[in-house]
């Protein structure tokens, strides 16, 4: 069964957190626009995953499912998805870090412009290739 109204509930949290994530540009708080970026990106792939009708584990990172599943996706996604599965894997490997730091390493001073902006591009491009895929299903 498909709850559509929870993946569009996915897709307009991950509409709301891209505007704070400007929020966070905007204060140069470079470690958090990473680590909310990390969780638009887990949330849209989600919604994703629920669209055709798999459920997502309750992990950070969905690579595994979405390998697991890729034939389910289709011919004409199948790079889409493997782009999906790098982006998660690396959005992943910094969820962490970039909230919490480590004992040798700061986020604020860790992070840097860049980093940020690499990571709310992969967010935003996440978030609408899949809204593209869920609209213009739904519009068949």
């Amino acid at each position: 069964m498909q709850n559509k109204d929870l993946i569009g509930d996915y897709l307009f949290r991950c509409d709301a957190r891209l505007k704070a994530i400007e929020t966070l540009r905007s204060l140069k708080s470079w470690s958090d626009v990473v680590r909310e970026s990390q969780e638009v990106v887990e949330l849209a792939l989600k919604a994703y995953l629920r669209f055709h009708n798999v459920m997502p584990p309750r992990v950070h990172d969905v690579s595994p499912t979405l390998e697991e599943n890729i034939a389910l996706f289709g011919k004409a996604q199948t790079a889409m998805v493997e782009n999906f599965i790098e982006v998660s894997r690396i959005m992943r490997r910094d969820r962490e870090l970039a909230f919490y730091g480590s004992e040798d390493l700061t986020p604020s001073q860790f992070y840097k412009e860049k980093d940020a902006k690499i990571a709310f591009g992969m967010a935003k491009d996440v978030v609408q290739s899949v809204v593209k895929i869920v609209n213009a299903t739904l519009k068949e």
